[in-house]
């Protein structure tokens, strides 16, 4: 199935810009946990940047390339994986809530990660 639509573009392109802002705002948290924090807070918010830094980029480059809807689903698993994960790391070290989403954001990312792996297998 194709992703010709202007629909399915639209999301397409929303997943980029998804990307890139996940790479923005990851290197603000990695220089606030560099120098406003210390510790275990410094530790899990650089992971999280990294994490977001990391998936953004991806986001941007393989979300120029999606070719079917299956791609297009492995991106979203990608993109709401890495928002629970990293999300969760930040909303547990800057304002102390629950770092509950965490364990599923990494499941929901290994996901899509195999899902863009299956994808690859099958061209």
């Amino acid at each position: 199935m194709g992703i010709g639509s202007t629909r399915a573009s639209r999301h397409v392109g929303g997943l980029v810009a998804a990307g890139a802002l996940l790479a923005g705002i990851s290197v603000g948290l990695s220089a606030y946990a560099a120098h406003a924090v210390d510790g275990d807070a410094r530790s899990a918010l650089q992971t999280a940047a990294v994490f977001a830094f990391g998936h953004g980029i991806v986001l941007v480059v393989l979300g120029r390339a999606v070719r079917s809807t299956f791609e297009l689903v492995s991106l979203v698993a990608l993109l709401v994986g890495t928002l629970l994960f990293a999300g969760a790391l930040v909303s547990r070290h800057l304002f102390g809530g629950p770092a509950f989403f965490a364990p599923w954001g990494g499941m929901l990312t290994m996901l899509g990660w195999l899902l863009l792996a299956v994808t690859a297998w099958r061209r």
